[in-house]
């Protein structure tokens, strides 16, 4: 197997769905910060656009657990 198709193959294993969970969840901390910072200035308009993200953060990561159940993980935490 070349190394092409090793790293094709590591974003649909487990080891790589968790990578994509933990990089999406870091994102929610930029989120985060972008929506106190609208709170704080009153700006309303970069209030919409962060929870916008936020959402789209929320969604990713039910993907990806979605595909991590997919994956037949045994862990029990995730029931």
């Amino acid at each position: 197997m070349s190394a092409l198709n090793k790293a094709k193959g590591f974003k649909k294993s487990k080891s790589g769905t968790y990578l994509s969970m933990a990089g999406t969840a870091f994102g929610a901390i930029g989120v985060a910060k972008q929506i106190k910072r609208a709170r704080a200035e009153n700006d309303t308009l970069r209030l919409i656009d962060a929870t916008v993200s936020a959402v789209a953060i929320v969604t990713g990561l039910a993907i990806l657990y979605r595909e991590l159940k997919r994956l037949g993980d045994d862990d029990v935490l995730l029931g």
